[in-house]
C-alpha cells in the first residue's frame, strides 16, 4: 500500500509533535512529507533529521540560514516565510494536511490547501472561528474533506458515525473547567500566568492553555461545532466535566445520547483523522473502568468565565464578529502571559473591542484579514 504523505503545519507544537509520534508508530502507512515551524528552529531541525521530509518551512525568516545550513547534507528543500506555508500546503504530492498552527495564522494556509483539494486534518480551530461559512463552502466546492482533530469535535464526529442522516437535537460539548472553575470572582483577580498555565488534564501549548483557563477555548469550539456539524448555537450546550473522560456527545431527536469516552490523549483523534474510516490499533492508555474516578457534570458560570458568553454572542451576531473576538483574544492572551493585563481584564478588552470594531455581515476573505488587523489595533489600545 502506498504511504500517505502528510504535511504537518506546526510540527513543533503540542499537536505536531504528537502527530509525529502517530506517524512513527505507523511508518508503514504514513510519512511526514512536509514539516513547518514558526520560530523553533532547533526542534524543526531535529525533526527533519529524524523524519527526512521532502520540505521544511521556518516561518521566522531570521532563522532560515540556521535551518538551511543544519540540513545542507540532506535532500530536503528548506523554505522560509509566511508565504512558504501556503506554497507547501498545496504540494501536489500531499494526501493530508494537518493544520496545527496556532491562531489566525492558520487561516490562509488552510484555505490554500482546501483550494488544492487536500484532505484537511483540522487542529487549528481559529480557521472555522474566523471564517467558518467561507471555509466550509470552499471545502464543499473543492471536495476537500475536513476531519476534526480537537478531542471534542472528534468525539462528536465519532458519535455521529452511522447516524449521519439522523437529526441532531443537541450537541453536548464537554469542558474541563480549567484550573479555576472553583475560584470566586475575587480570587480570579489575583490569577497569574503561571497559575493559568497549569492545566489539570491536558498538555497543550501556552496560548491554548490560557484560552482553556478563560474558557474562550470552549467558546471557540462552540463556533467550530456550528460549522463542522451544521447546528445552530441554541443546539450546542457546554457542560463542565472536570474529569475529561467524556470528550463530547450528541443527543438525537429520540432523546438517545451517544458519547465518546477515553483517557485524555490527543494522539487518538490525530490518528483517527489520518486513518478514517478505519481505526488503527494503538498502545495508547485505556480506561480503567474499575478504578476510574466518579464522573461529574456542572453548568458553566458565565459571570466568572465571561469569554465563553462573548463567544456565544459573537456566534449569534455572525459576520466578522467571531473574527473580531478571535483577534482581540490573541492580543489579550499574549498580554496576560506577558503580565500586561490581568486575568479578568482579558474579557473586558475583548468586549470593548467587539463594541468598537467595524461589523460586516457578509465578509469576503479579504474582509476577514482587514477585520483581524483592525481588531488587533483596537484591543492593543485598550491594554494599558
Amino acid at each position: 500500500m502506498k504511504k500517505k504523505k502528510i504535511a504537518i503545519l506546526g510540527s513543533t507544537g503540542s499537536i505536531g509533535t504528537q502527530a509525529l509520534q502517530v506517524i512513527e508508530k505507523h511508518s508503514d502507512l504514513y510519512e511526514a512529507y512536509v514539516l513547518t515551524a514558526n520560530r523553533q528552529a532547533d526542534l524543526l531541525i531535529e525533526q527533519a533529521r529524524r523524519f527526512q521530509p521532502a520540505q521544511v518551512v521556518i516561518a521566522d525568516e531570521t532563522r532560515y540560514a540556521e535551518v538551511r545550513d543544519a540540513l545542507a547534507d540532506l535532500p530536503i528543500q528548506v523554505y522560509a516565510g509566511q508565504d512558504a506555508l501556503c506554497q507547501v500546503a498545496c504540494n501536489g504530492e500531499l494526501d493530508i494536511v494537518l493544520t496545527a498552527l496556532v491562531g489566525f495564522a492558520g487561516l490562509r494556509p488552510t484555505v490554500t490547501a482546501i483550494r488544492a483539494h487536500k484532505q484537511i486534518a483540522l487542529a487549528n480551530k481559529e480557521t472555522l472561528v474566523v471564517a467558518g461559512e467561507l471555509v466550509t463552502q470552499l471545502a464543499y466546492d473543492n471536495h476537500a474533506p475536513i476531519l476534526p482533530v480537537d478531542s471534542e469535535h472528534s468525539a462528536i464526529f465519532q458519535s455521529l458515525m452511522g447516524d449521519e442522516r439522523n437529526e441532531i437535537e443537541k450537541i453536548i460539548l464537554t469542558a474541563s473547567g480549567g484550573p479555576f472553575r472553583k475560584f470566586t470572582l475575587e480570587e480570579l483577580k489575583t490569577v497569574t500566568p503561571a497559575m493559568a498555565l497549569r492545566h489539570p488534564n491536558w498538555d497543550m501549548g501556552a496560548k491554548i492553555t490560557i484560552d482553556s483557563a478563560t474558557m474562550m477555548n470552549k467558546g471557540f469550539e462552540v463556533i467550530e461545532a456550528k460549522w463542522l456539524f451544521g447546528v445552530e448555537a441554541d443546539r450546542i450546550q457546554v457542560v463542565v466535566h472536570p474529569q475529561s473522560i467524556i470528550h463530547s456527545a450528541v443527543q438525537f431527536s429520540d432523546g438517545a445520547v451517544k458519547a465518546q469516552l477515553g483517557v485524555p490523549d490527543m494522539r487518538v483523534p490525530i490518528q483517527l483523522a489520518f486513518s478514517y474510516p478505519e481505526r488503527l490499533a494503538s498502545d495508547f492508555d485505556r480506561l480503567d473502568w474499575y478504578h476510574m474516578q466518579p464522573l461529574t457534570f456542572e453548568e458553566p458560570d458565565l459571570e466568572k468565565f465571561r469569554c465563553l458568553a462573548l463567544a456565544f454572542e459573537a456566534l449569534h451576531q455572525g459576520g466578522t464578529m467571531p473574527c473580531v473576538v478571535n483577534a482581540a483574544n490573541e492580543v489579550v492572551n499574549l498580554a496576560f502571559r506577558q503580565e500586561r493585563c490581568s486575568f479578568l481584564e482579558m474579557a473586558e478588552v475583548i468586549e470593548r473591542t467587539m463594541q468598537r470594531a467595524t461589523f460586516i455581515r457578509k465578509p469576503s476573505l479579504d474582509d476577514y484579514f482587514e477585520s483581524d488587523a483592525e481588531a488587533r489595533r483596537i484591543a492593543s489600545e485598550f491594554i494599558k
